[in-house]
């Protein structure tokens, strides 16, 4: 069964910016769309961004659209989510995980990684 595992959070300024990876432990990573998901202390869990199985198509939610990059480098079963110009409001827990079509999250789907941005 295919694992995901989130890593790159940290706690980072206003301004700032932070990359996310997210390591498949199998190569059938490379047929699947991915997403980055986010949840925040209270709130519900929020798309974030979608990239399909090859990298050529990308999507991103209207608040964060201009500052982060989704991308993925098959050969290394990796997922990535560059976040610049990061906001208090970035702030969550962040996901990665194969999706479910419409951009909804799957079951296959990592731990978690904590992004805090603060000053």
């Amino acid at each position: 069964q295919v694992q995901l595992v989130e890593s790159g959070g940290g706690l980072v300024q206003p301004g700032g910016s932070l990359r996310l990876s997210c390591a498949a432990s199998e190569s059938i990573f490379s047929i699947y769309a991915m997403g980055w998901y986010r949840q925040a202390p209270g709130k519900e869990l929020e798309w974030v961004s979608y990239i399909n199985f090859g990298g050529a198509t990308t999507y991103y939610a209207d608040s964060v659209k201009g500052r982060f990059t989704i991308s993925r480098d098959n050969a290394k079963n990796t997922l990535y989510l560059q976040m610049n110009s990061l906001k208090p409001e970035d702030t969550a827990l962040y996901y990665c995980a194969r999706d479910g079509g419409d951009f909804g999250i799957t079951g296959l789907r990592g731990q978690g990684t904590q992004v805090t941005v603060s000053s």
